[in-house]
């Protein structure tokens, strides 16, 4: 009665009654010892993966070495151990719905453009925009400058470069959208005629509605997270190309 009331077998309950139970430690392998320094290398330099991301540049390593990969399963419970697991941050989302599918079945459907901002330590101010693939999220071409906002000349630039590396000629042989927000540098007119001029069909999110172009903002936020935040940024001039590329 007692067994069945603790949901637990009567051999489990005898165990821990005479004192033969044996404690629980934590699992440990032979190949932690070797695996922990590397992990805590990557992780000092890259603070902002988490365990995923740090398995792939570890099984990197440790193929480059002739060594066998670890399994992200035996990492986590590294990083778990060690108390380098990335803290989990709560946030309250606004109840918005969502209905649309921004992302493609293939490559060349829907193309996403989105612009960034971040400030160096110098006080330049480092503005860009970029193109990125609904499908396979490849950033196709981007344009930055210096201490300037984005103007409809760079966004042009910027969608006659990804048309021609797309498709190798400078029209589309079919209509491409173009999906970004309502920022001035993307409705201005000559902006909307020269995308039809390319066969791209310009479409816009709705007011306070970011996640209708979820893809790109979600690579502004990797942008910041990854480099922006953890990087030394003394001025434009060093950042600017080793940032972007």
């Amino acid at each position: 009665m007692v067994a069945e009331t603790l949901g637990v077998s009567r051999s489990n309950l005898h165990a821990w009654l005479n004192g033969s139970a044996k404690p629980r430690r934590r699992y440990h392998k032979a190949q932690d010892a070797a695996v922990l320094p590397l992990i805590e290398r990557l992780v000092a330099k890259r603070p902002t993966y988490g365990y995923r991301r740090i398995t792939a540049l570890l099984n990197r390593q440790l193929r480059a070495t002739g060594a066998a990969p670890v399994n992200h399963k035996h990492v986590y419970r590294i990083m778990k151990a060690h108390n380098l697991l990335l803290a989990r941050r709560y946030t309250e989302r606004p109840d918005l719905i969502h209905e649309g599918k921004v992302v493609t079945m293939r490559s060349n459907i829907r193309w996403c453009s989105d612009g960034f901002e971040f400030t160096c330590w110098n006080g330049d101010a480092i503005r860009g925009a970029f193109v990125i693939d609904a499908h396979d999220r490849e950033i196709i071409s981007w344009q930055a400058v210096v201490n300037a906002g984005i103007s409809g000349s760079d966004i042009r630039d910027m969608m006659l470069e990804v048309v021609e590396q797309s498709f190798g000629g400078y029209r589309a042989p079919h209509p491409v959208e173009m999906l970004s927000n309502n920022g001035s540098c993307y409705v201005a007119r000559e902006t909307r005629i020269f995308a039809r001029q390319l066969g791209l069909r310009p479409c816009y999110t709705p007011v306070k509605s970011p996640q209708s172009n979820g893809i790109a903002e979600a690579f502004v936020k990797t942008l910041k997270r990854d480099y922006v935040h953890v990087t030394l940024l003394p001025d434009a001039d060093r950042r600017v190309d080793r940032g972007l590329q």
